[in-house]
C-alpha cells in the first residue's frame, strides 16, 4: 500500500514539475570547456585572413590555439569531422536589448529606460536576465555575442557586451561598459501644448539648442570633475561623473543615436569640439554626410536595413541599398538587429538583405562581426577566427545571412552549446499534437 501511495506521490510531482521544466528551461547552460577539441575537414572562413578550404580549428580553454589547413593535431585532442560543413565567427549584435527586455506589453520584464536625462553610470549587464528566452532564439540565428544597450534621457548608460553563454550577468558580461550611448537631439520636434489632466497644462519640452546646451555643460562638468580627481584635490564622489572618465580619456566610444543629415551634422561638429571617439547608431541619413564620416573616419551603426521609407519621396529600397551606398563611398559600418530583444535574432537576415540589395557578401559579413567588434572595443576577443582569439563560431551548411543555410552547432568561448529555444521547443511540442491527430484520422 505504501508503493501504491509513494508511486502516486511521484506521479502528481512529476505531473507538476515536469511540465513547468519543460516550459521554463527549454535551454541549458553548459559548463566551461574540459578538453581541447580539433574540427577538421570544414571550410573555415576567418573573416580578417580569407577562406581556408578543408581546413581544422582547434581550440582549448575557450581559445583558439591553431587554424589552418594540414595542421597537426595534438594528442589527446578530441576530433570532430566537420567535412562539407562551414566555419563563422559567431554574429555580433552592436545594439541590442538582449537579457533586458523581455516581453514589451509587461512593463516588468522590461529595464531598459532609467528615469532623468544623464545617466552615464547605468550598465545594463547588472539587469539581464541570464534565463531570457530570447538568449537561446538569438543563438539559433547565430548570433553569440550582443551589446545589450540601455535607452531614455540624454544621456543613457553604458552598452555592455555579452557572450550569450552563462548562468548568470556575471558569467556573461564581456565588457561592462564597452560604450557610453548619447540620444541626440531632435532639430525638428512636435512641439505643442496640451492639457496633463490632474497636472494641468504640459510645459513645452525644451528646444533643441536647451537639449545640446545641457549636454554640454554635463561634459564639461564631467571633465573638471575628471581633472579634479587627477590633480588630487578633495571632492565629493559622484557616480555620474566618475563613470565618464573612460569615455573623456579615450578608452571607450560614445555610440550617439542620430538619424536625420542634421542631427548627424551637429553630432559629429560636438565631438570634435569635445576630442571624444563616437559612432554614430541609426543613420537614416548617413549618405548623405558621406564625406564628413568619411573625412573624420567616423563608423555608423545600421540599426535596420529590412526597414520601410521614412519619407513620402524615397524609395522603396532607401533602406536596403544603404549598406550599398555607405560602402561605396567609403563609410565603415556594421549592421544590427534593430534593438529590440525580439529583433536580434534578425541580425544575419538584415545583413542578407543588404546583400540582396548590392553590398557584397563578405563586407556583410564583416558588418555583423569583425566591424561590429572593432567599433565597440572588443575586436581582440571575437570577430573574426584568429589564434588566441575566443572560440565563439558557428558550425553551418552554408552562409548564415542566408536563410536556407542551417546553423547545427555553435561554440561560444570553448563551450558546445545548447541548441535549443523556445521556437523550437513549441515547434517539437506543437508537431507532436499534429502527428497523433494525423495518426489517429488515417
Amino acid at each position: 500500500m505504501m508503493n501504491i501511495k509513494n508511486s502516486m506521490k511521484v506521479s502528481v510531482i512529476a505531473a507538476i514539475v515536469l511540465p513547468m521544466a519543460l516550459n521554463g528551461q527549454v535551454r541549458m547552460t553548459v559548463p566551461p570547456q574540459a578538453e581541447a577539441i580539433a574540427i577538421e575537414g570544414a571550410t573555415i572562413h576567418t573573416v580578417t585572413n580569407g577562406v581556408i578550404e578543408g581546413g581544422t580549428i582547434i581550440f582549448n580553454n575557450g581559445v583558439i590555439t591553431s587554424i589552418g589547413a594540414n595542421l597537426e593535431i595534438p594528442a589527446g585532442t578530441r576530433v570532430v569531422d566537420g567535412g562539407g560543413k562551414h566555419i563563422y565567427p559567431g554574429l555580433i549584435d552592436a545594439y541590442s536589448t538582449v537579457g533586458i527586455s523581455e516581453i514589451g506589453a509587461v512593463g516588468v520584464s522590461n529595464d531598459v529606460n532609467e528615469l532623468g536625462d544623464f545617466n552615464p553610470n547605468v550598465r545594463a549587464d547588472v539587469a539581464v536576465n541570464a534565463e531570457s528566452r530570447h538568449i537561446g532564439t538569438s543563438r539559433s540565428a547565430g548570433v553569440l555575442v550582443a551589446f545589450s544597450t540601455p535607452g531614455g534621457g540624454l544621456i543613457s548608460g553604458m552598452s555592455s557586451a555579452l557572450s550569450l553563454e552563462g548562468w548568470s550577468w556575471e558569467e556573461m558580461s564581456m565588457e561592462s561598459s564597452a560604450a557610453l550611448n548619447v540620444n541626440w537631439p531632435n532639430p525638428n520636434p512636435r512641439r505643442f501644448r496640451g492639457f496633463g489632466g490632474r497636472g494641468g497644462p504640459q510645459e513645452p519640452p525644451p528646444s533643441y539648442e536647451e537639449q545640446v546646451q545641457a549636454l554640454k555643460n554635463f561634459f564639461s562638468e564631467a571633465r573638471a570633475y575628471r581633472n579634479a580627481i587627477a590633480a588630487d584635490e578633495e571632492v565629493r564622489t559622484d557616480s555620474r561623473y566618475a563613470a565618464m572618465v573612460s569615455v573623456l580619456d579615450g578608452k571607450i566610444p560614445v555610440v550617439v543615436a542620430a538619424d536625420g543629415a542634421a542631427q548627424i551634422n551637429d553630432a559629429v561638429t560636438w565631438a570634435l569640439e569635445e576630442d571624444v571617439e563616437i559612432v554614430i547608431r541609426g543613420g537614416a541619413d548617413a549618405i548623405h554626410v558621406a564625406d564628413r564620416l568619411v573625412a573624420h573616419d567616423i563608423p555608423v551603426i545600421l540599426t535596420s536595413t529590412m526597414a520601410a521609407p521614412g519619407r513620402d519621396y524615397e524609395g522603396y529600397d532607401g533602406a536596403y541599398t544603404m549598406p550599398a551606398r555607405l560602402h561605396e563611398a567609403g563609410v565603415r559600418f556594421a549592421i544590427s538587429g534593430g534593438s529590440g530583444s525580439l529583433y536580434t535574432n534578425r541580425l544575419p537576415w538584415e545583413a542578407g538583405v543588404a546583400v540582396a540589395f548590392g553590398l557584397p557578401e563578405d563586407e556583410a559579413l564583416k558588418a555583423v562581426t569583425i566591424n561590429a567588434a572593432e567599433f565597440m572595443g572588443v575586436a581582440d576577443r571575437v570577430g573574426s577566427l584568429e589564434v588566441g582569439k575566443q572560440a565563439t563560431f558557428l558550425i553551418t551548411t552554408g552562409t548564415p545571412l542566408d536563410m536556407t543555410s542551417d546553423i547545427e552547432q555553435s561554440y561560444i568561448q570553448g563551450r558546445e552549446i545548447d541548441m535549443m529555444d523556445i521556437q523550437k521547443f513549441f515547434f517539437e511540442k506543437y508537431m507532436t499534437k499534429v502527428m497523433q491527430y494525423l495518426r489517429i484520422v488515417m
